[in-house]
């Protein structure tokens, strides 16, 4: 799925988060980092249609988003996992992710084998009869990741998915970014590391105006010797920052 944002201005009453913003999303793994505030989550919620923009275009595919009639049907192929994603504690995990095949219209002759594809890429299938409630923080999280893939959706917005993972869950996660070979991912995430390892493409926010944006390899070759920052792609992140952002 292609996807392309311009002149996007997003916010809330008396703060404007997001200003005049172009971006385009191709096929492929996108990282987006940036400190706390810079407009991350924002712009997740905007483009998966939770928020509406205040200005500007969105268009998926060449179809612009222009209103309500069109978010219901774009919503059809969009998965989208938030930081915090509801969950009810009596429904078992098989449940929870057909719920979400159900939300995406994935055909009721398809949607068994769907979600046992899912829960599958995220190593759920023993735990598909459990409740979610009885669920770790870490299967749980994985659970949403299943959530928000079932069906194949074009476009899957991940906000921090790797919180609460541990090293190994964290490794099956990058394995299964690199599965959705065919879809555009907005990946948004506070450890460098994943997008060194995970991504094609990284996008720096700050302050609701990109600071960089271009190929992982690109970014990791600007930074300099000696600044913060243990590898050459955190230590360009550091250097992109305002210059009193910079000391840890």
């Amino acid at each position: 799925m292609h996807v392309h944002i311009s002149d996007l201005r997003q916010g809330y009453p008396g703060r404007v988060v997001l200003e005049n913003l172009d971006l385009e999303l191709r096929p492929g793994v996108t990282g987006l980092l940036g400190p706390n505030g810079s407009g991350k989550s924002t712009l997740m919620r905007t483009l998966a249609t939770v928020q509406p923009p205040l200005r500007g275009r969105i268009a998926l595919d060449g179809a612009a988003i222009d209103g309500e009639k069109a978010a219901r049907h774009i919503r059809r192929r969009i998965g989208y996992l938030p930081q915090r994603f509801g969950w009810d504690p009596g429904m078992r995990v098989r449940d929870f992710v057909e719920y979400g095949a159900w939300m995406r219209e994935v055909p009721g002759e398809h949607r068994s084998r769907a979600v046992e594809r899912a829960l599958s890429q995220v190593d759920l299938v023993d735990r598909k009869n459990e409740r979610m409630s009885r669920l770790s923080g870490g299967m749980r999280q994985r659970a949403g990741i299943a959530w928000a893939i079932v069906g194949d959706p074009g476009l899957v917005i991940l906000d921090e998915p790797t919180v609460g993972l541990d090293p190994r869950q964290r490794l099956q996660f990058r394995r299964i970014l690199a599965g959705l070979t065919d879809t555009t991912v907005l990946l948004s995430t506070h450890l460098i590391d994943d997008v060194a390892a995970a991504c094609d493409r990284v996008v720096v926010l700050h302050s609701g105006r990109v600071l960089f944006d271009g190929k992982v390899p690109e970014m990791a070759d600007r930074a300099g010797d000696g600044g913060a920052g243990h590898t050459p792609l955190e230590r360009a992140y550091m250097e992109l920052l305002p210059e009193g952002e910079r000391e840890l």
